[in-house]
């Protein structure tokens, strides 16, 4: 039984589900004391600017304020280990000198592998002067965000109306027609699901069959159909059932990490 005291660590994470997993992960090795945990980046850094923890688990897409502008922030900058659905940000986030990257869904043995870095360390940063780096990621993270798709067009007769993203539940193509299903109406727009797949935050909209893409955020439950295949209820007026493809369903509980 190692003698080193443990680490002091906060999590930050916008998903709830995601925080629960690595806090119960965390309190399962019995290495680290968890000292506090936020859903918000503004709470977490006004907890941080008043209180010293070893290192911090901190994610990098958050709506709002991106990871690696929460950490421009901080005047004085922990041990970080970073958590993302996403590898293509691991050598962005090694840039900054973080100890570790955690692929979601984590893994206990992942879990392990960054601790005994963090231990190694002693939870402190080697090179602390990463400011400047940190800022120039976060600007790049902002200028990709920016350039999904906000809100559609659907045109209707000679008037064109414009629906906000975020509004739409799901996306599902028909009759050689793509349509974006909202709480009010179904509207046609002119992207194909191909196309809604490359132009929309993958963070937040998934494609589960060939011609249904959903809004992650609508999700209330998923639940067995007909042997390996999943089926997705919806938070909507008329509890929507979508059926999950099965070459689709492995990237489905990934990003819902289940």
């Amino acid at each position: 039984m190692s003698t080193t005291p443990p680490l002091r660590v906060f999590l930050v994470d916008d998903e709830m589900l995601a925080l629960k997993r690595l806090s119960r992960l965390l309190r399962s090795t019995g290495r680290v004391e968890i000292a506090g945990s936020a859903t918000d980046p503004e709470a977490a850094l006004e907890y941080l600017s008043e209180n010293k923890v070893d290192a911090l688990f901190l994610d990098i897409q958050m709506p709002g304020m991106n990871g690696f502008e929460m950490l421009a922030r901080l005047e004085s900058q922990p041990a970080v280990v970073f958590t993302t659905a996403f590898d293509r940000y691991a050598l962005r986030a090694f840039e900054v000198n973080s100890i570790d990257y955690l692929l979601k869904p984590i893994e206990s043995e992942q879990l392990d592998r960054a601790l005994s870095k963090l231990e190694r360390f002693g939870g402190a940063n080697p090179h602390p002067d990463i400011r400047a780096v940190i800022e120039q990621l976060a600007a790049s993270i902002n200028i990709r965000q920016r350039a999904h798709l906000a809100r559609l067009a659907s045109r209707v007769g000679d008037r064109v109306q414009f629906i906000d993203v975020t509004g739409i539940t799901y996306f599902y193509a028909r009759d050689k027609l793509t349509y974006a299903a909202t709480v009010a109406k179904d509207c046609v727009v002119d992207y194909s699901i191909n196309e809604l797949e490359q132009k929309l935050d993958p963070e937040k909209f998934i494609r589960i069959h060939r011609a249904i893409m959903i809004n992650l955020s609508y999700v209330d439950e998923v639940h067995s159909w007909l042997g390996s295949a999943l089926r997705v209820r919806l938070k909507d007026e008329k509890r929507t059932e979508l059926t999950v493809a099965r070459d689709r369903v492995k990237a489905l509980k990934q990003r819902l990490q289940f």
